[in-house]
């Protein structure tokens, strides 16, 4: 089935997705006009790539995502450092369910892609299931780790044939999204699924 994607303030990037790959990117008239049998998605902002966070290791191995039940325990923030390595100390196997709620809050900020050298099995069959690329670290980071880092890295651009792997954030241009940053996300498209939906 044929979907067609187009964001408010970016409809000449619009992008027709064939499953899990990306049939064709451009203006959405033209697109909605040569395959009208498409359905259509329209979201606020522009549409993009999507980002790739560096700090992959740091935010789902060395960081504890807690479970919302654990809130009145632990509060519903990541937690790092000296508490998060007590946390996993006392109980191992917290980490593979913390990486996957981990995961979820990088979708939420427009991830489609990790970098960094994950050790532990959990970590890395979290991030495989999910469908996030594994790309190269870069070799100075600006720090400190977090999911909406600074500066933003942006995924090289869509391209026929390719994964329909993206992100839309809503916000008028990327000069915004660089200021505003990551937590304006809407949606996220990871194998031509929406992964992440935030209106």
């Amino acid at each position: 089935m044929l979907t067609l994607h187009v964001a408010a303030q970016s409809p000449e990037a619009a992008v027709l997705v064939d499953g899990a790959s990306v049939a064709a990117v451009g203006p959405y008239q033209e697109l909605a006009d040569a395959h009208p049998q498409a359905r259509v998605r329209r979201w606020p902002g522009i549409l993009t790539p999507g980002l790739l966070n560096p700090y992959g290791p740091e935010l789902l191995e060395a960081t504890y995502h807690p479970d919302p039940r654990e809130a009145d325990a632990l509060g519903t923030e990541p937690i790092g450092g000296p508490r998060a390595r007590e946390i996993f100390r006392a109980d191992p196997a917290r980490l593979g369910a913390s990486a996957r709620r981990g995961i979820q809050r990088m979708l939420a900020h427009g991830t489609v892609a990790v970098a960094g050298e994950l050790r532990s099995r959990a970590v890395v069959d979290a991030v495989r299931r999910a469908g996030l690329a594994v790309g190269q670290r870069p070799d100075r980071l600006p720090g400190p780790a977090a999911l909406s880092p600074t500066p933003l890295i942006l995924l090289p651009r869509l391209v026929p044939g390719g994964p329909a792997r993206f992100a839309v954030f809503d916000v008028a241009d990327r000069a915004e999204l660089v200021r505003r940053g990551a937590g304006t996300c809407v949606a996220t498209v990871i194998g031509g699924r929406l992964v992440y939906r935030g209106r």
